[in-house]
């Protein structure tokens, strides 16, 4: 069990949780997650990045969006409950060296996963740029924990409310286009901006990381449901990453297989709702 000892809403849909996990707190290192299971009976289990972690009060930080049963089932607990079953560090820790420039690119909730590799390649020497991109103002997450880190910081909204009104690839490509040009990017946020993120830096030659984990689903390699084409080898994104070569990623491949799943965590989540609604009125 892991007691959450902190929760707070970031956003609508995006809460953050504090959960007491001493061990695991003690071992991660930037790039790792974890899984946790909300229902002891009857969740499935879940992955979700350790955005951060505290070895003094032994907690490590998850930041969470709504999107099905599970993680609204997760935003409804609170202080002081336990979580049934939590277990990681988990995956393969994003490699840290001093490599110059890094462009570290965030797209909405993959913000989060983002904030403890550009922590650690902060701490290893490197000049850190960050791009934090979302629909409008209210959806921007850890600004000020990024400011802190970032050389240069740059925001983006695609409606203009904050920042600039601009997609990431935009500053990205401007980036890319200085005398040095950055030594590496990584990318991490929805599979379409990734996608479009690897391409806007292929031109330049600029090695680019992206992160998967929207794709996985047990978290340990048994049940195979995030395999993923990169290049010409099927990888498994909770094993074998989760972070990959994104000019080696068949992100269409990968986005039609996610949109399979769409119909079933619907139901999933509507059925749960529609279970609510029904213990309410018998009350």
């Amino acid at each position: 069990m892991a007691k959450i000892l902190l929760k707070k809403q970031l956003s609508k849909d995006v809460f953050m949780m504090n959960l007491h996990a001493p061990l695991i707190a003690e071992e991660r290192s930037a790039g790792q997650f974890i899984i946790l299971q909300v229902d002891e009976d009857y969740g499935e289990r879940i992955p979700l990045t350790i955005a951060d972690a505290n070895t003094t009060d032994g907690s490590i930080t998850i930041i969470f969006q709504v999107v099905g049963k599970s993680t609204l089932q997760l935003s409804k607990m609170n202080e002081g409950d336990d979580v049934p079953a939590l277990v990681g560090p988990l995956g393969r820790p994003t490699h840290v060296e001093n490599f110059g420039t890094v462009v570290c690119v965030g797209g909405g909730i993959g913000v989060a996963p983002m904030h403890p590799i550009a922590q650690a390649l902060k701490a290893a020497g490197n000049k850190v740029i960050i791009i934090i991109g979302a629909r409008n103002k209210d959806l921007i997450i850890l600004e000020e924990e990024m400011k802190a880190i970032a050389d240069e910081l740059i925001i983006c909204t695609d409606d203009g409310s904050y920042g600039r009104k601009a997609l990431v690839t935009q500053p990205l490509k401007e980036i890319c286009e200085r005398d040095p040009k950055p030594n590496m990017v990584i990318a991490i946020g929805p599979p379409i901006m990734m996608k479009f993120c690897s391409e806007t830096t292929r031109p330049y030659d600029v090695f680019t990381q992206v992160s998967l984990n929207t794709i996985m689903v047990d978290g340990t390699g048994m049940c195979g449901g995030c395999r993923v084409n990169v290049g010409k080898e099927v990888k498994f994104v909770c094993v074998d990453g989760p972070e990959f070569d994104g000019h080696k990623v068949d992100f269409d491949n990968m986005m039609t297989r996610l949109n399979s799943y769409k119909s079933i965590e619907r139901e999933s989540h509507n059925c749960y709702l529609q279970s609510e609604i029904e213990a309410k009125e018998m009350k």
